[in-house]
């Protein structure tokens, strides 16, 4: 495999950790908080504005908003949150061009141009099953919540940047459901579709 492969995922589908598997299966890296820490070394921004801008497309009202902007920008240039979005973008294509690796979320599918783009989603049910044997001790109905709430903030996120539907099938090449055959099924999966391609 010498081909970047990009993982979107619906919050608590087990796409990370399908990242994960499938990096260790293929002896490649595995990309997701780290580009965080990454991309705030190489841009100088510190990595906590990394953290509340991830993957979170913010709307201010108010356009002197000091966390909006960087110290460093008047009104009318870049703001922080899409200084951020550029920043990891650069990390996101080093990394492409050093090798193959895996990469969760950040619009990664769309960052580049030539890499391998999969997405995993579940019903809510499993979801929130998923979720709860991670964090036990909330209500189911809480944790719907917060799913639907992480899915909306990535779905605004992933729109505004790419102009792309989040989650829309011919955005990718692989759409895997991971609530029948759990993640170790869908690593299988996404072996096949990769041994194929090696045989193009």
């Amino acid at each position: 495999m010498n081909k970047v492969i990009t993982i979107s995922r619906e919050f608590g589908s087990g796409g990370r950790e399908l990242g994960v598997k499938l990096a260790q299966t293929l002896g490649i890296s595995f990309y997701d908080k780290e580009l965080i820490s990454m991309a705030a070394d190489e841009s100088d921004i510190s990595e906590e504005a990394f953290l509340h801008y991830d993957e979170n497309m913010p709307f201010v009202q108010d356009p002197l908003d000091r966390h909006f902007y960087s110290p460093f920008s008047s009104v009318y240039e870049v703001p922080m949150s899409d200084q951020l979005f550029f920043a990891q973008s650069r990390v996101i294509k080093r990394l492409a061009e050093q090798g193959p690796c895996v990469i969760v979320g950040r619009c990664a599918d769309m960052v580049l141009d030539d890499s391998i783009n999969l997405f995993i989603y579940a019903k809510m049910k499993s979801r929130i099953k998923r979720m709860n044997s991670l964090e036990t001790g909330v209500a189911p109905e809480q944790m719907e919540s917060r799913i639907r709430d992480v899915d909306r903030k990535r779905k605004d996120y992933y729109q505004y940047y790419t102009g792309n539907e989040w989650g829309k099938a011919q955005n990718y090449h692989l759409c895997l459901e991971s609530g029948l055959v759990g993640v170790d099924g869908c690593l299988k999966a996404v072996l096949a579709y990769l041994e194929g391609l090696n045989q193009q």
